[in-house]
């Protein structure tokens, strides 16, 4: 009767040392599991933060893209005015040698 008490002990004793240690390994693997969570939560943050910064440059490098397009534009508009005024001063001198007595053709 002892041994079979001893035995039935023994058993009692390895099931609540299997239950622990599934309960045990189940904690573990919520854990790992919380902790990719987290990860994936950190990475999702970071690919938010520079997409919004990608997105940012891109702005500014229209911005910057448009402020080249409206001096280049600009730019030519004053060389037009430039050679407007070239040919104007030049039609002036030719009227003013015309009308001159002093000036020999």
């Amino acid at each position: 009767m002892k041994t079979l008490l001893i035995v039935l002990l023994v058993l009692v004793v390895l099931a609540v040392v299997a239950l622990l240690a599934r309960k045990a390994s189940k904690q573990r693997n919520e854990e790992r599991l919380e902790q990719r969570r987290m990860q994936a939560v950190e990475h999702r943050s970071a690919a938010q933060s520079a997409e919004l910064e990608a997105e940012k440059q891109a702005a500014e490098a229209d911005e910057r893209a448009a402020r080249a397009r409206r001096g280049a534009a600009e730019a030519e508009q004053q060389r037009l005015d430039a050679e407007q005024q070239r040919t104007r001063a030049a039609e002036l001198h030719q009227t003013a040698d015309e009308i001159d007595p002093d000036v020999e053709r």
